[in-house]
């Protein structure tokens, strides 16, 4: 189990690569509901600037989460998701791209509660290129050491 005390600030963790195949991506841009056909629509997306489809930058955020899961650096930790700050997507994500995320703790804070406190990380999502998909500061609610 580990506690908001076991965390600190400089802590980082790389995760493994996720591949985006074009099948996870129809399915969950479908499952979430996107309907610009920017999304899912091969011959439109061809005549955009981006020439060809992309994934919706949250997506790469809820993949991002669920890497940096995987991963085991929360695990027993957090109570809760509580935010996300400062999201940027750089270039877009496209399917068949694998993700992998560079995450680090930069900020904590303890809340008016002894039971909890606050713990910011920062996810930066980068594409088999190494180049920069997204980035965002997620915001965790995490469990304080019982005290004895």
């Amino acid at each position: 189990m580990k506690y908001y005390e076991d965390i600190h600030i400089g802590d980082k963790v790389v995760t493994p690569g996720k591949t985006l195949t074009d099948a996870t991506v129809t399915l969950m841009v479908a499952l979430v509901g996107y309907t610009q056909p920017i999304f899912h629509d091969e011959e439109f997306a061809r005549q955009t600037p981006f020439k060809g489809r992309i994934i919706p930058g949250l997506v790469i955020v809820l993949v991002a989460g669920g890497l940096a899961e995987q991963a085991g650096f929360w695990e027993g930790a957090t109570i809760g998701l509580v935010g996300l700050e400062n999201i940027k997507f750089p270039i877009p994500a496209r399917p068949g791209d694998t993700i992998r995320v560079e995450m680090e703790i930069i900020s904590k804070k303890e809340t008016s509660k002894p039971d909890r406190g606050l713990v910011w990380d920062r996810k930066t999502c980068r594409n088999q290129r190494g180049e920069v998909v997204a980035v965002a500061d997620f915001i965790h609610l995490a469990r304080r050491r019982p005290r004895a």
